[in-house]
Order: C-alpha cells, then sequence, then structure tokens
C-alpha cells in the first residue's frame, strides 16, 4: 500500500474492525454474510444490522450515532485516503462488484447495527414539524421524503403500517445518507396518532378530495402532515383523525403529484410560514 496515505478521515471507532489479508473470493463467510444483508430485508431485520455502501453514507451514519460493525475497503477503487492501519479488511475489486449497488461506486462498504427509536427518544423542538408517511411502499419515495425532511429540518419522520424496510439499500441510496441525519421512526397509525395528541401538535392529512388547500392553511404552529401512497392515498383513520384535510391545487388532467413531490411542496410551505427559522 503506498506509504503516502496519512490523511485521517475515518474515526476511531473502526479502528478495531480491519484486517490486515485481501479478501479475494465470494465465498468468504464474510463476504457472503454481507450479500445477504444487502439483498435480504428478512435478514436485517432479525439481525438488527444493514450495509451501506459510500464514504459519504458511512461518515454520515458515524456523525450521528450508527455504530460500525464492518468496514470493507477496495484500494484498487477508491479515491480518497485512508489511514496507514496494519489491521483492515481489504477486498479485491472483484469482490467489491459483488458488494456495490451503485455504478462508479467509491470503494466503501459498511456492516452497521440498526437504530431502533423509541416515541420516548424523540427530541422535539420547540415548535416541531413533523412528516408522517403511511404504508409507504417504494424505497426512492422514502429517500427522497428523507432527503426533504433533510433540507427543511424537519424534527422527525414518522413512517406508520410500514411496507418499506427502512434499512434498504436503495432508501439509503436516494436519500444520499439523509437517513442517518434526521430522526425517524416506525410505528402503527394509532401509536403515531396518540403520540402528536400528546404533544399538542395539529395532524394535518393530504387528501385529495379535501376542500381546504395547503396554502390555506396555518402550519406556522406545532404539526403534522400526514402522507399517503399514490394508488390508495389514506386511510379512513387519518382521514377521520385530522384536524384539516388539506390538498394541493391541481390544474392539469392528472389529479396527483408523486408522493415525494407532495411532501416537499406542503413541507417547504410550512417552512415558509415559519420564515424558514
Amino acid at each position: 500500500m503506498a506509504k503516502n496515505r496519512k490523511s485521517n478521515i475515518f474515526p476511531k471507532l473502526f479502528l478495531p474492525y480491519f484486517e490486515a489479508k485481501m479478501i479475494t473470493s465470494f465465498k468468504n463467510q464474510k463476504i457472503k454474510d454481507a450479500i445477504i444483508l444487502h439483498n435480504k430485508s428478512r435478514e436485517r431485520r432479525i439481525q438488527n444490522k444493514f450495509t451501506i455502501e459510500g464514504l459519504r453514507e458511512i461518515n454520515l451514519a458515524v456523525a450521528n450515532g450508527y455504530v460500525i460493525e464492518t468496514l470493507f475497503v477496495c484500494e484498487d477503487v477508491a479515491k480518497t485516503d485512508f489511514p496507514e492501519i496494519k489491521q483492515r479488511i481489504e477486498i479485491s475489486k472483484k469482490v467489491f462488484a459483488k458488494l456495490a449497488l451503485r455504478e462508479n461506486s467509491d470503494g466503501f462498504f459498511a456492516i452497521a447495527n440498526t437504530k431502533l427509536l423509541q416515541f420516548n427518544e424523540i427530541r422535539l423542538s420547540e415548535n416541531p414539524f413533523i412528516i408522517v408517511i403511511e404504508s409507504v411502499e417504494k424505497p426512492g419515495n422514502l429517500g427522497a421524503i428523507l432527503r426533504t425532511a433533510d433540507a427543511a429540518k424537519a424534527d422527525a419522520v414518522i413512517v406508520c403500517d410500514n411496507l418499506c424496510d427502512i434499512y434498504n439499500p436503495n432508501v439509503i441510496r436516494s436519500s444520499i445518507g439523509c437517513l442517518f441525519s434526521r430522526q425517524i421512526l416506525t410505528c402503527t397509525s394509532q401509536q403515531c396518532f396518540e403520540f402528536l395528541k400528546s404533544k399538542k401538535i395539529a395532524v394535518y392529512a393530504a387528501e385529495l378530495k379535501a376542500s381546504q388547500f395547503y396554502h390555506q392553511t396555518d402550519m406556522s404552529q406545532a404539526c403534522a402532515v400526514i402522507m399517503g401512497t399514490e394508488a390508495g392515498g389514506l386511510s379512513d383513520f387519518w382521514i377521520n383523525n385530522a384536524d384539516a384535510r388539506i390538498k394541493i391545487p391541481m390544474r392539469g388532467t392528472v389529479d396527483s403529484l408523486n408522493v415525494s413531490v407532495s411532501t416537499a411542496i406542503i413541507t417547504f410551505e410550512a417552512m415558509r410560514q415559519r420564515k424558514f427559522k
């Protein structure tokens, strides 16, 4: 390995996880285990572990308190320097190509422990804004919503009656690591509603048949916007229990937007009303 690689981009918590010998075979048990975690949501749930591809995402996870169990580095692919450490898990280009989901991936791949946030652990600002998503199915939509939540600095994202594994590699990829920068919790709709009411947070359900436009709704105070799926919209539970039902004006022939786009529109109206404070 080149002796001029002296940068110290990894936190000290990475140090125990390095090995000296390069792994060159797919049959290596650590590689086989990583591939299973990368591809199987059931295994991620059983083991409470998940995979992270990319140095930016790995660093975001570490900065937000995620514990990295194993770090794989492919020197033939990595563009960024890394510390001179005697023990590390170095993998060949062929093995890394088997692990990597993205094209032009940067040579870094990690296994981390999941974080199962509970309601009593959520930290709220003085004037909270929360994004609630019911029955989200597509990892790309969830990832895009997490990017919006990060951009607006929403207090939390609550995923109700979840149909999508939040630690799916495509969620991490499409969120560009914003999964790690926001508080995210999964629960039932009933549990979410009880939490919001206990914190005196207004509930605004986005619904196509609503009579009230989103920009005519007071979102300057503590509130949560509830978003449903594009196909089925929100369940009757949220429609019947919301403090207000709101909609986005639709002037064309199509009667709905992508859920991630709708979430961004309503979220940034709330930020505008709060003067982006």
